[in-house]
C-alpha cells in the first residue's frame, strides 16, 4: 500500500533531495525509502541541480533494478509507478527494465514499455523473451479492445432514415420524430414531455467490393508508434469481409509480413526497429502487389525522410495514383497524431496526388470506409 505524505515540508524534502534537509527537516522510514528509490532514478541526471531540482545522496546505491521497481511498486500510488517506469526507459534509457526477467514479472504493461521491448527484444535470452511477450501481448490486447470498436463503427453501416427498425440501441434513435411523434404528450404544468413511443432507425448494411489495402510502414525506430497501432490496425481491418489487407514493414529493405497480419504479437516481435529508409523500394513493392488500380489503397505509414532517391518516390506515388489507387500518407499512426517528418517531401508527394496527414486509428479507419463506399 502507498504511503501518504500530507506534511508539505516532506514533500518539499523529497522533491528537493537531500541538499533540502537543514531546511525541511529529515524523513520518516517509509519517506527515506521513497527518497532512496528517488534517487536510484533521477539521480543519473547530470543537469538536475541547474534546474533547481533533487540531487542525489553522497552514498552509493544499494538497490538492484528489480529491487527498485519492487520498491516503487510498494511505496507509490499506480499513476506514479507508471511514470517512473516510463522515465526508466525512456529518459535514461534502463535497459534493464525491460530486458531482466524477474523486473519482467513483476511490471505493468504498459505502451511505454511495449515500445522499450520492441527496442531491446534482440538483446533477450529466450526465458526473458518468452515473458516480454506476454507483456506484448496484454498491451496489444487492450489497443486492439478499443481499436476494434473504432473499425467495426466506421465499417457497421448507415442510417437508414426511411426505414423503422425494432433494434432499439443509441446509435440508432431518431430523436427529431420521436419528439414529433410524442408533441401531444406534453405536460405544460410539469414543463416535461412524456415519450411513449421512441423511434429508432434501420441501417443499411454497406455493400463493400473486394479493395486491397497495402498498408506500408516505415520501421525507423522514431516511427515506433507508428508501427504498434499500424500492426493492431492490420488486424481489425484483416477481419473484414471485402478487404485484403496485406503489411510490409521496410527500412532500406522490404519485408511482407502478411502471413502473421492475423496475430498482431508474433508481427510486432518480427519488426526490426531502425536502419535506414529507402521509402521509394517499398511503394515499388506495393505496385507490384496490385492488380486492380481503381479498388487498391496504398497506406504510406512515414515520416518522409527518404534515404534513398527522392525523385524515385515521387514517380512511383504519381504512378499509383494516375492509375487510380488511392495513396494517403501517414506522418503518424496513434493515439496523439503528433507527427515530425519531411514537409517538403510530403508536399511533394500531395502534389501528384497523395494524401499526406496524421491520424489516429480511429480517424483512419473513418477514411478508409469513407473511400470504400466512395
Amino acid at each position: 500500500m502507498a504511503f501518504d505524505i500530507t506534511e508539505p515540508l516532506q514533500r518539499w524534502r523529497l522533491l528537493l533531495g537531500e541538499s533540502a534537509e537543514a531546511a525541511c527537516g529529515s524523513l520518516g522510514e517509509q519517506a527515506q525509502a521513497a527518497d532512496a528509490a528517488l534517487d536510484w532514478l533521477y539521480g543519473r541526471d547530470p543537469e538536475r541541480a541547474q534546474r533547481g531540482e533533487r540531487a542525489a545522496g553522497l552514498g552509493p546505491s544499494a538497490l538492484s533494478t528489480p529491487d527498485w521497481i519492487n520498491t516503487i511498486h510498494q511505496l507509490f500510488p499506480q499513476e506514479v509507478i507508471e511514470r517512473l517506469e516510463r522515465d526508466a526507459v525512456e529518459r535514461f534509457g534502463i535497459d534493464e527494465v525491460v530486458t531482466n526477467l524477474e523486473v519482467l514479472e513483476r511490471i505493468e504493461p504498459s505502451e511505454s514499455l511495449l515500445r522499450a521491448v520492441l527496442h531491446t527484444k534482440h538483446l533477450m535470452n529466450p526465458e526473458v523473451l518468452a515473458a516480454a511477450r506476454k507483456l506484448v501481448a496484454e498491451v496489444v490486447r487492450r489497443i486492439m479492445e478499443k481499436m476494434a470498436t473504432e473499425v467495426r463503427q466506421a465499417f457497421g453501416g448507415t442510417r437508414d432514415r426511411r426505414r423503422r427498425s425494432r433494434i432499439k440501441i443509441a446509435r440508432n434513435f431518431d430523436f427529431k420524430h420521436t419528439i414529433a411523434a410524442n408533441l401531444h404528450r406534453w405536460d405544460p404544468k410539469s414543463q416535461r414531455l412524456y415519450l411513449q413511443t421512441p423511434l429508432f432507425n434501420s441501417r443499411t448494411r454497406r455493400h463493400i467490393e473486394p479493395w486491397d489495402i497495402i498498408l506500408l510502414i516505415d520501421q525507423s525506430g522514431s516511427m515506433v508508434d507508428s508501427v504498434i497501432h499500424s500492426a493492431v490496425m492490420a488486424a481489425c481491418l484483416w477481419q473484414l469481409p471485402g478487404m485484403r489487407t496485406r503489411l510490409v514493414a521496410f527500412d532500406t529493405e522490404v519485408v511482407d509480413l502478411t502471413a502473421d497480419v492475423a496475430d498482431p504479437v508474433e508481427l510486432l516481435m518480427k519488426v526490426q526497429l531502425g536502419g535506414g529508409t529507402y521509402i521509394a523500394k517499398a511503394v515499388g513493392y506495393a505496385q507490384s502487389l496490385i492488380s486492380n488500380p481503381a479498388k487498391s489503397m496504398v497506406v504510406l505509414v512515414s515520416d518522409f525522410y527518404e534515404g534513398g532517391s527522392e525523385s524515385e518516390l515521387v514517380r512511383r506515388v504519381r504512378a499509383l495514383t494516375e492509375a487510380g489507387t488511392k495513396v494517403l500518407g501517414l506522418a503518424a499512426l496513434d493515439a496523439e497524431a503528433k507527427p515530425a517528418y519531411d514537409r517538403d517531401m510530403a508536399a511533394r508527394l500531395v502534389n501528384v496526388g497523395a494524401q499526406v496527414g496524421a491520424m489516429t486509428p480511429g480517424q483512419l479507419a473513418g477514411w478508409l470506409a469513407e473511400k470504400v463506399q466512395a
